[in-house]
């Protein structure tokens, strides 16, 4: 049985290469993670898991090591085109509680609204789980009111990399990720 975590730290990245492999790395190594053995997990926050700084998370691994971590990532080889990876957090108020993170990756939207997606997707799945009613139809701003007010839901947040495919045709990456650390100080 693997331990649980018990810290996480968010990191994202861009990378450009002809080869998508390539950019792909490059966009793990502007994130500080591309000397892990990255293991993509889904979508739970565990009870009283602490967020640190990514400058404080990058210095606790050790290249090699398995790594947990939510991930975010596209590709696209297109010029021009409008790409984006974010990872959504939501955390209730009790912290022997879980929480979510989602991620999501796509096209043609900024990097904020990409953000605002995820963090809407890890806030819905949180509020349905505490049974908060809200109207799933409504706007996100709408929504985020109704769960701040509910005092259920502490806080929630996003991490995004968002780019434009490279004008010359090479491969462009875009990573986010939420990464999971254990018995840090």
């Amino acid at each position: 049985m693997f331990p649980i975590p018990t810290h996480f730290f968010l990191t994202r990245g861009v990378g450009v290469h002809r080869e998508r492999l390539t950019a792909f790395e490059y966009a793990l190594r502007e994130a500080d993670i591309e000397q892990q053995n990255i293991v993509t997990i889904s979508s739970i926050l565990p009870p009283g898991c602490i967020e640190v700084d990514r400058a404080a998370g990058v210095p606790a691994l050790r290249p090699g090591e398995i790594t947990f971590c939510v991930l975010a990532r596209i590709e696209t080889d297109e010029a021009g085109r409008r790409i984006s990876a974010s990872i959504g957090l939501a955390r209730p108020a009790d912290a022997a509680m879980y929480g979510y993170i989602s991620e999501h990756h796509g096209h043609g939207m900024t990097g904020q609204q990409s953000g605002d997606y995820a963090e809407d997707l890890a806030a819905t799945m949180l509020a349905s789980t505490l049974g908060i009613e809200f109207d799933a139809d409504a706007a996100w701003n709408d929504r985020k009111a109704v769960y701040q007010t509910s005092n259920l839901i502490i806080g929630s947040k996003s991490i995004t990399a968002a780019a434009t495919g490279d004008e010359s045709g090479r491969w462009t990456c875009a990573v986010a990720a939420a990464v999971m650390r254990f018995g840090m100080p």
